[in-house]
């Protein structure tokens, strides 16, 4: 697999070095599995949810950090995976651990609860923690987030809709912590792009009637954000459309949960915006994983990718490992299988996505993800 890499700090997009050729693990990767055999080991932490309700997805992150390890990592970097089990305890038990044994920076863990109890613990150590979780509460000072945040979504694709004179965003959201990231971001990004605010209708994710929430929606509007995936937006779609929101007049809108190949067999959805990864380098990450690990990867996947290749880039730096604050905010940003990133000094992180519309064949890009921080204007 020749996928991009994090870029190092002092380039604009060099080139990854190259690793030892790829081979599959036969049983789970353990920490001893990945040690290097050299005396000047620079350590990393990666913390995940093996065992417990998450573990396949936990599993799933980990052979994505495998593929980055052997790809773009020379033998000086070291692993040390810890188990979560998906619980805060065990966060922050696998925390200490990980840097009782010489973590210089940790990776994970992966939701918002586990970051909470095992942030302190890297905080005080001095050690930073780049986390795969979307939960700003958890973020700042030396903890980041590394996840594809709701506002960056919603940014991307509330202000690709402007720009092609569509002013006016409704919006029909559950009323879930997503769904209130998904409106809170809308609030936030109307002013840098223009957009209106129509009528914002919520409702439980167990309510089952929706048509009077899509009548109070009412017609003043250009677009209406639809922050659903699988099959409840498969059913927003045409309920939309009987109540004569008709998706010829009225652009529907999703965040990253439209990533999904079929939803192109809705008629009512196709023709839909939203804003995601470029799919290229997905595609590829997808079919290198499949070869080694005979199943298909999650989307999550290539968070660890992108981490774990973030890691051995700034463990190459000439004048030695450097996993400063300083250096992971670095302007430039990285690139990596999920696009351009860019830590930021509150423990957020930017993100350049494309937009995509939904075809009867599936997500077509419609505007490409940008490849510098210069062309989002920031």
């Amino acid at each position: 697999m020749s996928g991009k890499v994090a870029e190092p700090p002092s380039s604009q997009q060099a080139p990854a070095a190259e690793g030892p050729p790829l081979s599959a693990p036969t049983s789970p990767v353990t920490s001893e599995d990945l040690t290097p055999s050299l005396d000047d080991r620079i350590k990393v932490g990666l913390l995940l949810p093996l065992s417990g309700s998450s573990a396949k997805l936990g599993e799933a992150l980990l052979h994505g950090a495998e593929m980055a390890l052997f790809e773009t990592a020379d033998d000086r970097l070291q692993l040390l995976v810890k188990d979560t089990g998906g619980t805060p305890d065990g966060a922050r038990v696998a925390a200490e651990a990980a840097i009782a044994e010489g973590a210089r920076l940790i990776l994970g863990p992966l939701f918002g609860p586990q970051v909470a109890a095992a942030g302190p613990v890297a905080r005080a150590a001095a050690v930073p923690m780049v986390s795969f979780s979307t939960d700003l509460g958890v973020s700042g000072s030396g903890v980041w987030v590394m996840g594809i945040l709701p506002k960056i979504q919603v940014e991307r694709v509330v202000g690709y809709t402007v720009s092609r004179g569509l002013r006016r965003v409704a919006v029909l959201a559950p009323a879930t912590a997503y769904g209130d990231a998904v409106v809170n971001a809308l609030y936030q990004t109307a002013g840098r792009t223009g957009a209106a605010i129509g009528q914002i209708q919520r409702y439980a994710p167990d309510q089952t009637d929706l048509s009077p929430l899509v009548k109070a929606l009412g017609r003043d509007m250009d677009a209406v954000l639809l922050p659903e995936g699988g099959n409840r937006v498969r059913v927003l779609g045409p309920l939309l459309a009987y109540h004569d929101i008709d998706p010829a007049q009225v652009k529907f809108l999703g965040t990253a949960l439209w990533d999904d190949p079929t939803l192109g067999l809705e008629p009512a959805l196709i023709g839909g915006w939203f804003a995601a990864p470029d799919p290229a380098s997905w595609a590829e990450f997808s079919r290198t994983y499949r070869d080694l690990y005979t199943q298909a990867p999650p989307r999550l996947a290539t968070l660890a990718y992108d981490a774990t290749a973030l890691a051995a880039v700034l463990a190459r730096s000439p004048a030695g490992p450097d996993f400063s604050p300083a250096t992971l905010t670095q302007p430039n940003g990285f690139a990596g299988i999920d696009g351009i990133f860019r830590l930021t000094q509150d423990g957020s992180v930017e993100r350049g996505l494309a937009v995509l519309e939904v075809q009867r064949e599936g997500p077509v890009v419609i505007d490409p993800a940008p490849q510098t921080f210069e062309e989002l204007g920031f």
